[in-house]
């Protein structure tokens, strides 16, 4: 809090709409169109054209539909805003520092030095949004007055720019609407008091309002006169612990690349084991002379060292060249996607145990074969066991297209087969007459099952369980299936899992062993 009894002046650089522009920038889209960022079936920002066609902040999703029948809708995404408003933040750094993201789309900093370094205040708050422009960021508004709250309503009236005289914020503030002050359930409460307006709830006596509002009411009256004593707190500036590497002339060859890395490598290591972390996710893009790129995180089961971060360029090299890389090569990008305290990673007492020495090995053997030389299973999502059967290259983190955590109806549940064949596997089930037996509308069986036969071997059924019905993606016609599951076991005391498709055929899945 600022201990002086009079606010800081205070520059503020806001963006109208910024959940808009983010999502814009997030893929380079043209900054056109009517477009709706949408949270809890609420617009909270909207574009310019939506505006115009009646869409505003606030409105239920339906009624802004069919205010504009063209409206497209996109989730909100507060990641997105924050790291497309970062690079913004670091442009304006570099004419006045000490930045402080109050939220995405609002920067505030103090407005003393950069008045005086620049020769007032107006040629500071132009400056900064000329700044701004260089990224192609347009519609910004800046402006200066005693204290955030009062700059930042300000800001909102900036055509673009606007300067409130030091010691009149109370009276630029009085004529807006107690809303202004963000506060739910004052906004709601005050107007039925007869209160509409800031200069109203700023006329109470301060005595009045701790009474019926509490410390939090008091707050909010001081923001109304114009009293804001928060200090600015200029954000933290992250260590950039990314490396890249340019050729020219462009190199062609995978072994070449990664012998040219091998500094790079050592840096990217050193950079970050000199702030005691290692990265155990890493980000490598690549960019070749004609355009193309490539981008990859690599994750590691322990952390990466020098070695391996040239092993997974040259991997991802040679995975990329010919479909999404046909030309020479230009530039190596690492980036560290995750971190983590070396001191998690350092050898134990007796050794780094046999878990370490196991890595070290299959990372040589890796390095020599490639990537997916060597694989470890997992296990995912799905109906069909064969499906669920994952290979994972060494070191990658497990990504299935089939979430295991989600549902899946239908699925088999435990205990499951011993043996999963890789496809299924052709079989026969019949009757005591050896006619197949099948299944019919009501599910039910046509006979009783017998035996089964698996290639030239024949076998007595001791006991069986089913229809389990499967129904697949219905909606589609291409990918639909629908089957029947049945457990069975022979008299030898083997038991199988069996599948009855729709075509009345019979195919073994598994193996209970």
């Amino acid at each position: 809090m600022n201990t002086a009894s009079t606010p800081t002046r205070c520059l503020v650089a806001l963006f109208p709409d910024w959940p808009v522009t983010a999502w814009w920038l997030s893929d380079q889209r043209p900054h056109t169109g009517a477009v709706a960022i949408v949270e809890a079936n609420r617009v909270i920002s909207c574009s310019p054209d939506a505006r115009a066609e009646g869409v505003q902040t606030g409105h239920r999703l339906r009624e802004a539909q069919s205010r504009c029948s063209k409206l497209q809708i996109v989730p909100a995404d507060p990641v997105r805003d924050e790291l497309m408003f970062t690079p913004l933040v670091v442009q304006i750094e570099q004419v006045t520092p000490k930045v402080q993201i109050v939220r995405p789309g609002l920067a505030a900093m103090r407005a003393r030095g950069p008045a005086r370094y620049y020769g007032g205040e107006d040629q500071a708050a132009c400056t900064v949004l000329e700044q701004t422009h260089q990224l192609g960021i347009a519609g910004g508004k800046a402006a200066v007055a005693d204290g955030l709250f009062t700059a930042e309503q300000a800001a909102q009236f900036a055509d673009p720019i606007a300067v409130i005289p030091p010691g009149r914020s109370g009276e630029f503030l009085a004529p807006l609407p107690v809303d202004r002050l963000d506060d739910a359930e004052l906004s709601e409460l005050l107007p039925r008091l007869g209160i509409h307006k800031l200069g109203d709830f700023a006329g109470l006596t301060t005595t009045d309002v701790r009474a019926r509002f509490g410390e939090h009411g008091v707050r909010l009256h001081e923001l109304a006169r114009g009293n804001d004593l928060r200090e600015i707190v200029p954000r933290v500036q992250p260590r950039d612990f990314a490396r890249q590497i340019d050729f020219d002339p462009p190199l062609a060859l995978a072994e070449q690349v990664a012998f040219s890395m091998q500094t790079t490598a050592d840096d990217f290591i050193a950079s970050l084991a000199a702030q005691q972390l290692v990265c155990t996710e890493l980000r490598v893009i690549l960019q070749a002379e004609q355009g193309e790129y490539s981008e990859r995180v690599w994750a590691h089961p322990g952390c990466f060292d020098a070695p391996g971060v040239v092993d997974r360029v040259r991997w991802q090299l040679q995975a990329a060249a010919g479909d999404v890389i046909g030309s020479g090569l230009v530039r190596v990008r690492l980036e560290p996607v995750a971190t983590d305290a070396i001191a998690h990673h350092a050898p134990g007492l007796f050794g780094s145990g046999s878990d370490e020495r196991v890595h070290h090995v299959l990372s040589r053997v890796q390095a020599m074969l490639g990537h997916e030389s060597v694989v470890t299973p997992a296990i995912g999502g799905g109906r069909e066991l064969a499906e669920r059967q994952l290979l994972v290259p060494w070191g990658d983190r497990v990504v299935s297209p089939r979430p295991a955590d989600r549902p899946w109806p239908g699925h088999l549940p435990d205990p499951l087969p011993a043996t999963v064949f890789p496809g299924l596997r052709r079989v026969e089930v019949t009757d005591a007459d050896g006619a197949r037996v099948r299944v019919n509308d009501r599910l039910l069986l046509t006979s009783v099952p017998v035996q089964l036969s698996v290639g030239a071997v024949t076998l007595q059924l001791a006991s069986w369980a089913g229809p389990w019905p499967v129904d697949e993606r219905g909606w589609d016609g291409e990918h639909a299936k629908q089957n029947c599951r049945f457990q069975v076991a022979d008299a030898t005391g083997g038991a199988w899992l069996l599948v009855l498709d729709a075509q009345g055929a019979w195919w073994a899945e598994g193996r209970y062993d």
